[in-house]
């Protein structure tokens, strides 16, 4: 696993090394999610609406076919907010 060193700026601001941003699809003025962890943080491009139904129709497949649910299958993915991105539903 490659690792970098970053300056952390005045107001807590890192800077995302372009080939990382090139790699992973994260552009100037897109959003991504932030997981703390026991061992840090992990920084992640926010899923686009159509990787998330993507995602949820296969996890509805999977439990139509009866195989349980896994613990911690959905983490990560909050529900919540995308279900009102994907229907329009502003706050």
């Amino acid at each position: 696993m490659v690792s970098i060193r970053l300056k952390v700026g005045p107001k807590g601001q890192i800077v995302i090394p372009k080939v990382f941003r090139e790699a992973y699809g994260i552009k100037e003025g897109g959003e991504v999610i932030v997981e703390p962890t026991d061992k840090g943080l992990i920084i992640m491009p926010k899923k686009s609406k159509e990787e998330l139904i993507k995602e949820l129709l296969e996890w509805k497949h999977k439990r139509a076919k009866g195989k349980p649910a896994k613990l911690g299958e959905l983490k990560g993915i909050s529900l919540e907010d995308e279900f009102d991105e994907v229907w329009g539903i502003e706050e």
